[in-house]
Protein backbone atom coordinates (compact mmCIF):
# COMPACT_ATOMS: atom_id res chain seq x y z
CA UNK A 1 0.00 0.00 0.00
CA UNK A 2 1.43 3.44 -0.85
CA UNK A 3 1.02 6.40 1.33
CA UNK A 4 -0.50 8.45 -1.58
CA UNK A 5 -3.83 6.33 -1.88
CA UNK A 6 -5.19 7.18 2.11
CA UNK A 7 -7.46 9.64 1.96
CA UNK A 8 -7.39 12.64 5.17
CA UNK A 9 -10.91 13.96 5.88
CA UNK A 10 -11.05 17.27 8.29
CA UNK A 11 -12.98 17.62 11.12
CA UNK A 12 -14.14 20.58 8.99
CA UNK A 13 -14.61 18.79 6.32
CA UNK A 14 -18.34 17.78 4.99
CA UNK A 15 -17.55 14.51 4.55
CA UNK A 16 -16.29 14.54 8.11
CA UNK A 17 -19.19 12.04 10.11
CA UNK A 18 -21.56 14.02 12.02
CA UNK A 19 -21.95 11.64 14.45
CA UNK A 20 -18.40 11.82 15.24
CA UNK A 21 -19.03 15.06 16.35
CA UNK A 22 -22.83 14.35 18.18
CA UNK A 23 -21.04 11.75 20.37
CA UNK A 24 -17.53 12.31 21.05
CA UNK A 25 -17.50 16.24 21.22
CA UNK A 26 -14.47 17.71 21.80
CA UNK A 27 -13.05 14.21 21.64
CA UNK A 28 -13.63 13.74 18.01
CA UNK A 29 -10.60 13.00 16.02
CA UNK A 30 -9.14 16.47 13.98
CA UNK A 31 -8.41 14.18 11.43
CA UNK A 32 -9.86 10.63 10.51
CA UNK A 33 -7.65 8.30 7.84
CA UNK A 34 -9.54 6.43 5.14
CA UNK A 35 -8.77 3.97 2.60
CA UNK A 36 -11.76 2.60 0.03
CA UNK A 37 -14.35 4.67 -1.38
CA UNK A 38 -15.18 7.03 2.03
CA UNK A 39 -18.88 7.83 0.07
CA UNK A 40 -19.73 4.48 1.97
CA UNK A 41 -19.66 7.06 5.20
CA UNK A 42 -23.10 8.14 3.83
CA UNK A 43 -24.85 4.39 4.51
CA UNK A 44 -26.78 3.62 7.05
CA UNK A 45 -24.13 2.02 9.36
CA UNK A 46 -24.58 -0.72 11.87
CA UNK A 47 -21.76 -1.58 14.86
CA UNK A 48 -20.82 -4.91 15.60
CA UNK A 49 -19.56 -5.54 18.99
CA UNK A 50 -19.01 -8.85 20.55
CA UNK A 51 -16.74 -10.88 23.24
CA UNK A 52 -13.45 -12.75 22.55
CA UNK A 53 -15.83 -16.06 23.82
CA UNK A 54 -19.29 -16.25 22.79
CA UNK A 55 -22.31 -18.73 23.23
CA UNK A 56 -22.75 -21.72 20.40
CA UNK A 57 -26.85 -20.32 20.57
CA UNK A 58 -26.02 -16.96 19.98
CA UNK A 59 -23.47 -17.95 17.27
CA UNK A 60 -26.40 -19.43 14.69
CA UNK A 61 -28.29 -16.71 15.54
CA UNK A 62 -25.87 -14.23 14.23
CA UNK A 63 -25.08 -16.02 11.29
CA UNK A 64 -28.42 -15.83 10.30
CA UNK A 65 -28.96 -12.25 11.49
CA UNK A 66 -25.74 -11.42 9.02
CA UNK A 67 -27.08 -13.45 5.93
CA UNK A 68 -29.85 -11.18 6.11
CA UNK A 69 -27.51 -7.76 6.38
CA UNK A 70 -25.68 -9.03 3.52
CA UNK A 71 -28.80 -8.39 1.33
CA UNK A 72 -29.25 -4.83 2.66
CA UNK A 73 -27.62 -1.48 1.50
CA UNK A 74 -26.29 -0.76 4.53
CA UNK A 75 -22.66 -0.97 5.75
CA UNK A 76 -21.37 -2.56 8.96
CA UNK A 77 -18.55 -1.03 11.00
CA UNK A 78 -16.68 -2.96 13.62
CA UNK A 79 -12.93 -3.29 13.94
CA UNK A 80 -13.63 -6.63 13.57
CA UNK A 81 -11.18 -8.53 16.32
CA UNK A 82 -13.12 -11.55 17.82
CA UNK A 83 -13.71 -14.49 16.39
CA UNK A 84 -17.23 -14.14 16.04
CA UNK A 85 -17.15 -10.44 14.15
CA UNK A 86 -14.79 -11.74 12.32
CA UNK A 87 -17.01 -14.10 10.65
CA UNK A 88 -19.24 -11.36 10.54
CA UNK A 89 -17.32 -9.41 8.17
CA UNK A 90 -16.94 -12.69 6.56
CA UNK A 91 -20.13 -13.46 5.70
CA UNK A 92 -20.81 -9.82 4.96
CA UNK A 93 -17.85 -10.50 2.10
CA UNK A 94 -20.01 -13.22 0.20
CA UNK A 95 -23.40 -10.89 0.11
CA UNK A 96 -23.94 -7.13 -1.51
CA UNK A 97 -23.56 -4.97 1.91
CA UNK A 98 -20.30 -2.47 2.54
CA UNK A 99 -18.01 -2.77 5.06
CA UNK A 100 -15.92 -0.25 7.35
CA UNK A 101 -12.94 -1.62 9.12
CA UNK A 102 -11.52 0.28 11.69
CA UNK A 103 -7.75 -1.00 12.71
CA UNK A 104 -6.39 -0.16 16.10
CA UNK A 105 -3.70 1.33 14.64
CA UNK A 106 -2.61 3.63 12.06
CA UNK A 107 -2.95 3.05 8.17
CA UNK A 108 0.73 4.06 7.27
CA UNK A 109 2.91 1.02 6.71
CA UNK A 110 0.48 -1.36 7.34
CA UNK A 111 -0.24 -4.48 5.04
CA UNK A 112 -3.73 -5.01 3.71
CA UNK A 113 -4.64 -8.42 3.75
CA UNK A 114 -5.73 -10.69 0.70
CA UNK A 115 -9.26 -10.63 1.30
CA UNK A 116 -9.81 -7.23 1.23
CA UNK A 117 -8.61 -6.27 -1.98
CA UNK A 118 -11.54 -7.97 -3.91
CA UNK A 119 -14.30 -5.79 -1.60
CA UNK A 120 -12.13 -2.70 -1.80
CA UNK A 121 -11.73 -3.10 -5.44
CA UNK A 122 -15.40 -3.54 -5.94
CA UNK A 123 -16.01 -0.38 -3.75
CA UNK A 124 -17.52 -2.57 -1.49
CA UNK A 125 -15.29 -1.45 1.56
CA UNK A 126 -13.68 1.25 3.67
CA UNK A 127 -10.81 1.05 6.01
CA UNK A 128 -11.23 4.43 8.48
CA UNK A 129 -9.88 4.70 11.64
CA UNK A 130 -8.38 8.63 14.14
CA UNK A 131 -5.01 7.05 14.22
CA UNK A 132 -1.61 9.24 13.33
CA UNK A 133 1.16 7.27 11.18
CA UNK A 134 2.99 7.35 14.32
CA UNK A 135 0.23 4.66 16.60
CA UNK A 136 1.57 1.79 13.91
CA UNK A 137 1.02 -0.91 16.75
CA UNK A 138 -1.97 -2.75 17.98
CA UNK A 139 -2.54 -1.72 21.70
CA UNK A 140 -4.95 -2.12 24.16
CA UNK A 141 -5.63 2.02 24.60
CA UNK A 142 -6.27 2.18 20.83
CA UNK A 143 -8.06 -0.61 20.72
CA UNK A 144 -10.63 0.85 23.28
CA UNK A 145 -10.54 4.11 21.37
CA UNK A 146 -11.35 2.49 18.34
CA UNK A 147 -14.27 0.72 19.92
CA UNK A 148 -15.52 4.15 21.00
CA UNK A 149 -14.82 5.71 17.79
CA UNK A 150 -16.77 2.76 15.87
CA UNK A 151 -19.90 2.99 18.05
CA UNK A 152 -19.92 6.97 17.53
CA UNK A 153 -19.44 6.70 13.65
CA UNK A 154 -22.34 4.15 13.33
CA UNK A 155 -26.08 4.90 13.53
CA UNK A 156 -27.17 1.60 15.53
CA UNK A 157 -25.54 -0.90 17.31
CA UNK A 158 -25.59 -4.69 17.91
CA UNK A 159 -24.05 -6.12 20.96
CA UNK A 160 -23.78 -9.85 19.81
CA UNK A 161 -22.47 -11.14 23.64
CA UNK A 162 -20.99 -8.87 26.24
CA UNK A 163 -19.53 -11.60 28.83
CA UNK A 164 -20.28 -11.05 32.68
CA UNK A 165 -18.21 -8.52 34.27
CA UNK A 166 -16.50 -7.73 31.26
CA UNK A 167 -14.85 -5.03 29.90
CA UNK A 168 -16.99 -5.51 26.69
CA UNK A 169 -20.38 -5.14 29.08
CA UNK A 170 -19.07 -2.03 30.69
CA UNK A 171 -18.67 -0.42 27.12
CA UNK A 172 -21.92 -1.66 26.38
CA UNK A 173 -23.42 0.45 29.31
CA UNK A 174 -21.50 3.26 28.44
CA UNK A 175 -23.10 3.76 24.63
CA UNK A 176 -26.42 2.74 25.56
CA UNK A 177 -26.33 5.86 27.77
CA UNK A 178 -25.60 7.67 24.97
CA UNK A 179 -29.32 7.26 23.78
CA UNK A 180 -28.08 6.26 20.29
CA UNK A 181 -30.09 2.32 19.24
CA UNK A 182 -28.24 -0.58 20.97
CA UNK A 183 -29.47 -3.76 20.31
CA UNK A 184 -28.62 -7.41 21.23
CA UNK A 185 -30.08 -10.93 20.73
CA UNK A 186 -32.85 -12.48 22.08
CA UNK A 187 -31.42 -14.87 24.93
CA UNK A 188 -30.98 -15.85 28.28
CA UNK A 189 -27.40 -15.06 28.03
CA UNK A 190 -28.13 -11.79 26.64
CA UNK A 191 -30.41 -11.07 30.09
CA UNK A 192 -27.88 -8.64 31.72
CA UNK A 193 -27.75 -6.66 28.08
CA UNK A 194 -31.33 -6.08 28.13
CA UNK A 195 -31.68 -5.57 31.60
CA UNK A 196 -28.98 -2.44 31.06
CA UNK A 197 -31.41 -0.93 27.85
CA UNK A 198 -30.31 -3.23 24.89
CA UNK A 199 -33.41 -3.52 22.85
CA UNK A 200 -33.56 -7.49 22.18
CA UNK A 201 -34.04 -8.93 18.51
CA UNK A 202 -34.15 -11.86 16.67
CA UNK A 203 -32.82 -13.10 13.18
CA UNK A 204 -36.60 -12.61 11.93
CA UNK A 205 -36.60 -8.88 12.56
CA UNK A 206 -34.67 -5.88 10.70
CA UNK A 207 -32.45 -4.21 12.97
CA UNK A 208 -32.68 -0.92 10.72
Amino acid sequence: MQLNEIAVIQRNSAEYPANLKTHQSKQSPDEIYTLGDFLILKQKKLAVFCSIKCPGTIIMQMYDVMRSLRKESLAVIGGFHSPMEQECLNILFRGKASAIVCPARALHNMRIRKEFRGPLGEGRLLLLLPFQDHHNRISLKNSTSRNYFVAAVADAIIVTYAAPQSKTEEFCGEIISWGKPVYTLKSEENKKLIEMGAIPVSPEQPVF
